[in-house]
């Protein structure tokens, strides 16, 4: 007989399927065919699977993706909790948009929680509003707080028959939010690491569990996001406030680098876009061009005119 189920875990070549119709997790290895490592079952994939005679469950077939990210491996997930603090460590506003653009390109729903708000001197807190209310003016669902418990609640409403990733830099108290949204999962967490500004990794594996009727993982490796397949094309239009007016620039397919009557350039300069966004995608572009070895010497008499944008 044939099941369907979810795959929550996957730890040594050993997977757990989560069986909703039988309610149960079963122990499960996948069909020879699909141990190739292009092909092989990963956490977050819809399978169907058989039991053997001693109850292990044989994956048979997985059904098509709706996302994939490669680091970290993990599929079909709706929607991404991404934690950064406001201090200690500082924001950054850099990694904050290679997730969001990142998260863009694959169609996962990006959810920003700014912790530590109280930690923030009284000189800081207007910058640091002023750009939390850009990133919500230009369509993102922000959170702020100073502590995980005070927003728990409403963090668990919006997992309710959702797949969701927590993920952030280290030190940020991604841990410590999963703890308390789970406390069977025990998860382990360290004190920041003050001289490297982050903390220390302690995720060993990815793991889906449930929550309040959803799933939710912790995600090794997020804390290191690359660009994997993506191309200069890819990260301009996944660039959301980019992507809004770039209709408006003279080329189609502007790249927003030296194209004249460039619009988003041009909103940069207005103060209509955060100077960092530009600044963060040029550097993006630099990095996936430098992947691939492509010395686009335009580009790079570009890019060293970037701080006029300022």
């Amino acid at each position: 007989m044939i099941y369907n189920g979810q795959i929550v875990c996957l730890i040594a070549g050993n997977y757990t399927i989560y069986d909703s119709k039988e309610n149960k997790y079963i122990s499960s290895k996948p069909r020879g065919v699909f141990r190739i490592k292009d092909n092989a079952p990963k956490v977050g994939d819809f399978v169907d699977y058989y039991l053997t005679e001693n109850e292990m469950g044989i994956i048979e077939k997985i059904y098509p993706r709706k996302n994939n990210l490669i680091r970290p491996s993990i599929c079909n997930i709706d929607q991404a909790f991404i934690i950064f603090s406001v201090k200690e460590p500082d924001l950054n506003l850099n990694l904050l948009d290679k997730f969001l653009v990142t998260l863009e390109y694959h169609q996962i729903k990006p959810i920003i929680i700014f912790n530590k708000m109280d930690l923030l001197e009284s000189k800081e807190i207007e910058e640091v509003n002023n750009i939390i209310s850009y990133y919500q003016q230009i369509g993102y669902h922000t959170i702020k707080t100073s502590a995980i418990s005070k927003v728990i609640d409403n963090l668990k409403e919006m997992l309710t028959n959702k797949v969701s990733v927590f993920a952030g830099q280290s030190g940020v108290g991604k841990s410590s939010l999963l703890n308390v949204l789970n406390p069977h999962q025990e998860l382990k967490t360290t004190e920041i690491s003050h001289a490297l500004g982050r903390g220390k990794h302690t995720t060993r594996h990815v793991e889906l569990f449930s929550v309040n009727g959803g799933f939710v993982a912790d995600t090794p490796g997020f804390g290191t996001i690359d660009f994997e397949d993506m191309r200069d094309i890819d990260i301009a239009q996944n660039f959301v406030d980019f992507f809004k007016v770039s209709n408006l620039c003279k080329y189609n397919g502007c790249l927003h680098l030296n194209e004249p009557q460039c619009m988003v350039k041009k909103e940069v300069e207005n103060k209509n876009i955060l100077a960092s966004r530009y600044e963060n995608y040029l550097a993006f572009i630099k990095e996936i061009r430098k992947d691939r070895k492509d010395d686009n010497s335009s580009f790079n008499t570009k890019y060293r005119q970037r701080k006029s944008y300022k």
